[in-house]
C-alpha cells in the first residue's frame, strides 16, 4: 500500500511533522502541570482527571471540518465527511480502550507523584515502545538507538531508589510507592499503543491521509473517554464535582478554568503523537516525548518548587546522554544514506525521518 507519507514532497512531510511536534510538546509539558494542579490545590477525582486527557475529543471536529472544505473544493460536492472505514474504525476502537485505561494508570500516578518524578518515570516509556515497535511493526535498530533506549531506562530505574524523601506531605509510603508503579504501567501501556497506531497505519486497506488521521484521533479518544466516564459514574465523581469546584484552593472559577484548559491541552498531546508516527514511526514519536522530559522537570521545579534529589540529577544526565546518542545515531545515519542513496530510494528514506 502506498502510504500518504510517500506522496507529500519533503516541505509538505516536514511542515506536517513540526506542526504534531509543536503540538507534542505543548500537551507533553502542559499536561502533567496542570493536572498536578488540580490535586495540589485540592482535587482528588483519578477518574475525573482520566475523563480530561481525552474528553476534549470534539475540538477534533474543527480541524476536520476545514479538511473537509479543503477536500471538498478539490473534489466536489460529493466528498465524503469522513474517511475511516470499519476496519480501522474497529482498530482506532480498541486501542482507545487500552488508553482509557492507560489515562487512570497515570492520572492516579500523578496524584501521588512530584511531576519531576513521575515524567523521569515516564521515560522508560521510551523502552517499551521500543521492544513493541521491534515486535509489532519490524523496528530497525542501530547501535547509537540501542544505546539512546538502555540509557533512558536505566535513567528511569534509577528513581526506584532512595526516593521515600520525595514523598508528598501526608502520603504513606504505600501509596506513593503504588503510584510509582501505576506510572511505569501507563509507561508500558503508552509504549504499546504508539507501535499499535503505527501497525493500524500500515495495514491500513485505504489511503492514510492526515484527514484520516484525525479521524482516529477522534474515535480512539472517545472511546478511551467512554471507559473514563464509566469509571466516573461508579465513583460518583460526576456528582463531587461541584463540592470539589467550591473547595478548591485557587477557587471555584479557577477550577473549570484548570479542567478546560486540561482537556485541551491533552489533546494537543494525542493528535501530536500519532501525527508524527504519520509523518515519521512510532518510535521517534516516543523519543519526542522523552526529549521534552527536562523542559517538563524544569517546569515543575519552578512552578511547584519540587524537590530535585542526587537520584533525579543521575537520571536527568543518563536521559540527556541517551537523547544525544539517538540523534547523533540519525544524523550520522542521514549522512551516511545522502553518500550512498540512488534516486529510486531517496523517497523511502525521506519517509523514516523527518
Amino acid at each position: 500500500m502506498e502510504t500518504a507519507a510517500q506522496s507529500m514532497n519533503k516541505k509538505t512531510r516536514r511542515a506536517v511533522f513540526l506542526i504534531n511536534a509543536v503540538l507534542l510538546t505543548i500537551g507533553n509539558c502542559g499536561g502533567p502541570l496542570i493536572m498536578r494542579l488540580y490535586f495540589l490545590h485540592g482535587g482528588s477525582r483519578v477518574w475525573l482527571s482520566s475523563f480530561l486527557e481525552t474528553g476534549g475529543w470534539p475540538i477534533n471536529f474543527l480541524p476536520l471540518l476545514l479538511t473537509y472544505l479543503h477536500r471538498r473544493s478539490n473534489s466536489g460536492p460529493t466528498t465524503p465527511l469522513f474517511l475511516i472505514k470499519p476496519p480501522i474504525f474497529l482498530s482506532a476502537a480498541f486501542i482507545g480502550l487500552l488508553t482509557g485505561a492507560d489515562d487512570y494508570l497515570y492520572a492516579y500516578g500523578l496524584a501521588r507523584l512530584p511531576v519531576s518524578t513521575s515524567s523521569l518515570v515516564i521515560a522508560s516509556q521510551l523502552g517499551f515502545t521500543a521492544l513493541f515497535a521491534y515486535l509489532l511493526v519490524r523496528q530497525k535498530f542501530a547501535s547509537y538507538s540501542i544505546n539512546a533506549v538502555f540509557l533512558l531506562t536505566i535513567g528511569a530505574g534509577l528513581l526506584a531508589l532512595h526516593t521515600s524523601s520525595d514523598r508528598p506531605k501526608g502520603e504513606s509510603e504505600g501509596e506513593y510507592f503504588l503510584g510509582f508503579f501505576m506510572t511505569v504501567g501507563a509507561a508500558a501501556l503508552y509504549g504499546f499503543v504508539l507501535p499499535l497506531v503505527e501497525l493500524t497505519y500500515k495495514k491500513a486497506k485505504q489511503a492514510v491521509t492526515y484527514s484520516l488521521v484525525i479521524e482516529i484521533q477522534l474515535v480512539m479518544c472517545f472511546f478511551a473517554t467512554v471507559v473514563c466516564t464509566i469509571g466516573m459514574i461508579i465513583n460518583n465523581d460526576f456528582k463531587a464535582i461541584p463540592k470539589e469546584a467550591i473547595e478548591f484552593g485557587l477557587g471555584e472559577t479557577k477550577y473549570y478554568v484548570v479542567l478546560v484548559c486540561s482537556a485541551i491541552i491533552w489533546q494537543c498531546f494525542f493528535l501530536g503523537a500519532i501525527g508524527v508516527i504519520f509523518s515519521s514511526s512510532s518510535l521517534l514519536s516516543a523519543i519526542i516525548i522523552a526529549v521534552l522530559l527536562p523542559v517538563t522537570e524544569t517546569l515543575a521545579v519552578l512552578f511547584y518548587r519540587e524537590k530535585f534529589q542526587a537520584e533525579k540529577g543521575i537520571s536527568l544526565v543518563l536521559s540527556l546522554w541517551g537523547f544525544v546518542s539517538y540523534f547523533y545515531g540519525e544524523f550520522k545515519d542521514s549522512n551516511n544514506n545522502k553518500k550512498t542513496q540512488t534516486p529510486g530510494t531517496e523517497m523511502q528514506h525521506a519517509i523514516s525521518l523527518p
